[in-house]
C-alpha cells in the first residue's frame, strides 16, 4: 500500500493528517508507557479504566479486544505497579470491579501535560464556534473508526 498524496483532495489531505496523527499518538503513548515501566497494552486498559471505570474485568477485556487470560497478566502488571485496584463489589463477593489509583493517575496524567498544553496553545488560534465543528468532527471520526473497528472485528 503507497501511502496517500496530499493535496489530491479536502477529504484525502484530512484522511493523511489523522494517520499522521495516529502514528504521532502512538509514539507519544509508547514514550508514557516506557516511562512508566508498563506495556502499551497496560496503558491502554489503564486509560480505559481511568475512563469508563470502574469496570469488571469482563467488561475490560470486551472494550479493550483482549482475551481474558490476555487481560489477567495485564490486570496483574498494573495492580504491581500500583496503578489500580481491584475492588470486591459488596453486593456480589464473586464481582470485582476495577479502580485506578489517582494519585497513579496524575503522576501518568502529569506526563501528557506538555501535550495537553500545546493542544491549549493551538487551540487559542480557532475560534468557540471553529472549536464546536473541530470537536463535532473528531467525535464523528471516532464513530467512523469504531464502526470499521466493528466491521473488521465481524468479519465484514
Amino acid at each position: 500500500m503507497t501511502p496517500a498524496t496530499t493535496g489530491d483532495t479536502p477529504t484525502a489531505d484530512v484522511t493523511e493528517h489523522l494517520r499522521e496523527l495516529t502514528v504521532q499518538l502512538r509514539l507519544l503513548n509508547h514514550q508514557v508507557s516506557d516511562r512508566l515501566g508498563l506495556q502499551d497494552v497496560d496503558l491502554e486498559c489503564l486509560d480505559l479504566i481511568n475512563r469508563t471505570g470502574p469496570l469488571t474485568p469482563s467488561a475490560l477485556a470486551r472494550a479493550a479486544d483482549l482475551h481474558p487470560a490476555t487481560l489477567t497478566g495485564v490486570l496483574d502488571r498494573l495492580e504491581h505497579a500500583g496503578h489500580i485496584r481491584r475492588d470486591r463489589v459488596p453486593t456480589d463477593r464473586r464481582a470485582v470491579h476495577l479502580t485506578t489509583d489517582p494519585e497513579r493517575a496524575g503522576q501518568v496524567l502529569a506526563l501528557y501535560q506538555p501535550y495537553r498544553d500545546a493542544i491549549a496553545d493551538v487551540c487559542k488560534n480557532f475560534t468557540p464556534a471553529q472549536l464546536t465543528t473541530i470537536a463535532a468532527f473528531l467525535t464523528a471520526v471516532t464513530q467512523a473508526g469504531k464502526a470499521a473497528t466493528d466491521a473488521l472485528a465481524a468479519g465484514e
